[in-house]
């Protein structure tokens, strides 16, 4: 039983969503998004509420009937307040640049790193080493992002490295600590 896909959505004042060839189109203030829906699985708007019916009970609609429910809610919350994550760069000498669209990294190699965005996703700089990536897309916020990260991941040791705001590295003792024992 899904219990996900048996949430209704309540639309927001001036979002939109309508059913086109088996997609949903979800038009808001920041834009329009078409998201995929699930063989099996029926949408129907009444008024505000949008609800997601199954057409059987075979494993793999049951399956996709939370799954379409979440991807057409993360497309409504997209278009009405869009997605924003925020990254932190910890290390001596790190440092970020636009470069156009894309943005460039100094962190401690011998060379620069230039990530380019995902579509519809935007990168701005907040301060030298805070960077803040956004749009209206989840799946592209995060994959932009986890790019970002992934030029220098945060290392257990010192904590250098790119990191989302906020998240924690726990950090090891090193070898020195058992040294005396």
């Amino acid at each position: 039983m899904s219990r996900i896909g048996n949430k209704h959505i309540h639309l927001p004042a001036g979002v939109q969503v309508s059913e086109n060839n088996g997609l949903a189109v979800v038009t808001g203030p920041k834009g329009t998004l078409n998201v995929i829906l699930n063989e099996g699985i029926k949408m129907h708007v009444e008024g505000s509420d949008v609800t997601f019916k199954r057409e059987n009970d075979t494993k793999q609609v049951k399956k996709n009937h939370g799954t379409t429910r979440a991807n057409v809610y993360n497309a409504v919350v997209g278009v009405s307040e869009g997605y924003t994550k925020v990254l932190e760069m910890k290390g001596i000498g790190f440092k970020a640049q636009m470069k156009g669209a894309a943005i460039e990294l100094w962190t401690g190699y011998s060379h620069t790193s230039v990530v380019e965005p995902e579509k519809g996703v935007k990168i701005t700089i907040l301060n030298a080493t805070d960077i803040k990536v956004e749009g209206i897309d989840k799946q592209a916020v995060g994959q932009t992002a986890a790019l970002i990260r992934r030029v220098r991941p945060p290392e257990p040791y010192l904590g250098k490295g790119i990191r989302y705001k906020g998240e924690v590295v726990l950090t090891k003792e090193g070898k020195r600590a058992g040294a005396g024992k």
